[in-house]
């Protein structure tokens, strides 16, 4: 059986993070990553479409906290900690150029999560940190004042042991087994699923917009960039409203009514008014062809046919009716939803390991001395990848420093 200072299972952000971190504390350590996958940092490299969201432009520790539908109260004390700027420096000190750009994700400069990496691969051989792949963990256990390892590759032992295993059912029901409490996970970004004629044939097209639940039961609203696609709605507009509304709408089994206001900031008695000196402003232009507010061109041509305006109509020939319909079209417009899309590769969930059975000080267990969590395998989960990969790198560094000391 092999002896080690510090045993982490799981070879993706968290766990690299705090191994590096650990190995840098106390260069005396020996320290190993399971990973029971092929290849490690799988996710580093799907995520931001291949060029890896490192974090947010966040540098409040209370607004960065307030990105996060479970985990805000808890990260708020570990972020006063490590984080955002903390990241920043830390990969820029070792050699990566980071850029942020308009929407406040930060990305290599490289555009490539390689960078990332090779960073990380870099560190982990400079620091003798041993990679074990394909050594899938089929057991852990206290003894008398170590932890036993089993993976299908061997036995190990080491004194503090980390979890950094993300969304793994087999990991957590071993923690079951430790007495830990597991939320149930549920899907937490994904996007919409609708078949509707007003924006069909209108994918790749991006737009501001509110987004809000059709429910008297659910008071759920989000604002941003909303994207159409080939099977509904996605963009950060509709992930932030499936990320805090993740078991709401899974309770509804997927299938709910959103509202959509088109042109954020108004209100239909504004639209309408508008509308109304458009009428005169336009009378002789027709409706479908003169997009209007800044909005795409096929995106207004669908809303004024849903307002039953025929093509060829004129703003002057609008009646009353329409031009109630088209603002109501505008403003609020109703859309089924029917199911949803995840990401498979960039699958997040809510749930986890209870937040309460975690020192948030160390990310030790409260329920065993040495046992530390850190990430996804935590009920943890935040409305977009850069926040998500903060919360493994405040996680990791600071489970880091606590596993280095004596």
């Amino acid at each position: 059986m092999q002896y080690l200072d510090i045993i982490i299972i799981g070879g993706g952000a968290a766990g690299f993070f705090a191994a590096i971190n650990a190995a840098e504390f106390n260069p005396n350590l020996k320290i190993a990553i399971f990973e029971r996958g092929k290849e490690v940092l799988t996710k580093v490299k799907i995520s931001g479409g291949g060029r890896c969201n490192v974090t947010h432009a966040e540098f409040i520790p209370k607004e960065l906290s307030l990105n996060y539908p479970r985990g805000e109260k808890e990260l708020l004390g570990p972020f006063h900690g490590f984080m955002t700027g903390d990241t920043m420096e830390w990969f820029e000190k070792r050699g990566i150029e980071l850029k942020i750009e308009d929407d406040g994700r930060v990305f290599p400069v490289s555009d490539d999560s390689q960078s990332i990496i090779n960073c990380f691969l870099q560190e982990t051989e400079r620091l003798k940190i041993q990679v074990f792949k394909s050594h899938a963990v089929q057991n852990f256990g206290k003894e008398e004042n170590f932890w036993s390892v089993k993976t299908n590759k061997g036995d190990f032992s080491a004194g503090k042991i980390m979890l950094a295993t993300g969304s793994n059912p087999k990991m957590w029901s071993m923690l079951k087994k430790l007495g830990h409490q597991i939320i149930e996970p549920v899907p937490s970004l994904f996007t919409f699923n609708i078949q509707d004629v007003r924006i069909k044939d209108l994918p790749g097209i991006t737009t501001e917009a509110e987004v809000k639940i059709n429910s008297k039961k659910i008071n759920l609203e989000s604002k941003g960039p909303l994207l159409i696609t080939h099977w509904g709605m996605s963009g950060p507009g509709i992930l932030k409203l499936s990320a805090w509304g993740a078991r709401d709408l899974e309770k509804l089994n997927y299938q709910f009514e959103i509202l959509v206001n088109w042109l954020p900031g108004f209100t239909s008695e504004e639209i309408l008014a508008d509308l109304k000196d458009l009428k005169t402003e336009l009378a002789k232009q027709q409706v479908v062809k003169n997009a209007q507010f800044d909005l795409p061109k096929r995106l207004w041509k669908n809303l004024v046919i849903a307002s039953n305006i025929l093509e060829g109509t004129t703003w002057a020939d609008l009646n009353k009716n329409q031009l109630q319909d088209l603002s109501d079209q505008l403003i609020k417009g109703i859309f089924k939803v029917n199911g949803k899309s995840t990401f498979k590769e960039e699958f997040v969930t809510a749930g986890g390991v209870n937040l309460k059975e975690i020192n948030f000080k160390t990310f030790e267990s409260k329920l065993h001395k040495n046992l530390f969590l850190a990430g996804e395998v935590l009920n943890i989960d935040a409305i977009t990848g850069g926040f998500n990969f903060q919360n493994a790198w405040t996680g990791g560094f600071l489970a880091a420093k606590a596993m280095s000391e004596d």
